[in-house]
């Protein structure tokens, strides 16, 4: 029986992304230094995801709506971050106008 992982199945998954979309331009090694892992936990996962592709020769529309569902979610999660951040630059505005009154 293996160890869990410390890394999250979405950062896996989001880091054998990252991987292929580089299309051959660059290395294992060069992709996981840009994450912070090691270049054989990043083979190791592409492996895993290229074996489980083609279980039984019908992963194309599987693994399109699979690819929909989770670009959807990192959407939403992006869009949510988005809002984050813009509520927090508009009370830093304020903030900072708030204190450049006050210095006068």
């Amino acid at each position: 029986m293996g160890r869990k992982s410390p890394y999250p199945e979405e950062f896996r998954k989001d880091a054998v992304a990252l991987y292929r979309a580089a299309a051959g331009n660059r290395t294992y090694a060069a992709v996981a230094a840009d994450l912070g892992i090691t270049a054989e936990s990043l083979r190791t996962w592409v492996r895993k995801d290229e074996a489980q592709a083609v279980p039984e020769g019908r992963a194309g529309s599987v693994s399109a709506a699979e690819e929909l569902g989770r670009l959807r979610a990192e959407n939403a999660r992006l869009l949510k971050a988005e809002q984050e951040w813009r509520l927090e630059r508009e009370i830093l505005r304020r903030a900072a106008a708030y204190f450049a009154r006050e210095v006068k």
